[in-house]
């Protein structure tokens, strides 16, 4: 799942209206599911809610909320929760079929341009992002050097190596969840953030899968 390269990634952000670095034109994607009846929308303390009218769509969020990415997700996107769910409440603005059945998405909303999803089975098992803000509880995020990550965590992060030696990464825990800031393609430092399960963030990167 991690090794979506950075090129890639910025292209999808892209899609969005906001990336960190000039990049290549996204890879075409498939357009965003339709709302279906539900009367879902995103509340601005990240849950999903009814709108008065009855129709789906996402509420304003505040601004506040929108600078802040957890193992728990970021927003209304939390890990584990329903492609179909968060299509309904008007949440996804984009769906691009991956590998192995994972679909990546765009958001909408306050969060577009700052996080890109995977689904997995049709659940969330992966939020990324090459933009800060947002940033870990912690306070670290895209653009850091990994020295100053040692200083946030100290022993609850470490820096690892994938398992062809090629590539490092500063991987945080959370039970079985992790935080994984990747570097940049091109300067010194974080380029990219992931968070979600172990099994699937990390693992992607210590095998160098792309899903």
């Amino acid at each position: 799942m991690h090794r979506l390269s950075y090129t890639v990634v910025t292209a999808l952000l892209a899609t969005a209206g906001l990336v960190p670095i000039t990049a290549a034109a996204p890879a075409a994607a498939a357009p965003r599911p339709a709302a279906v009846a539900g009367n879902l929308s995103a509340r601005a303390d990240g849950r999903l809610g009814t709108d008065t009218d009855g129709a789906a769509r996402p509420a304003a969020a505040d601004p506040d909320e929108v600078r802040l990415i957890s193992v728990r997700g970021a927003g209304p996107f939390r890990i584990g929760a329903g492609l179909a769910r968060l299509s309904a409440a008007g949440l996804i603005d984009w769906v691009a079929p991956d590998c192995d059945g994972t679909v990546r998405a765009g958001v909408t909303g306050a969060w577009a341009g700052k996080i890109l999803l995977a689904f997995r089975d049709g659940r969330l098992v992966e939020v990324g992002t090459a933009t800060a803000p947002p940033r870990t509880p912690a306070g670290a995020g895209v653009g850091m050097s990994f020295a100053a990550l040692e200083e946030i965590y100290g022993p609850r992060g470490s820096l690892i190596r994938n398992d062809a030696d090629d590539a490092s990464a500063y991987l945080v825990r959370v039970g079985s969840r992790v935080e994984l800031f990747t570097g940049h393609p091109i300067r010194p430092g974080v380029g990219y953030l992931q968070v979600g399960p172990a099994s699937v963030v990390e693992r992607g990167f210590r095998e160098g899968r792309s899903c």
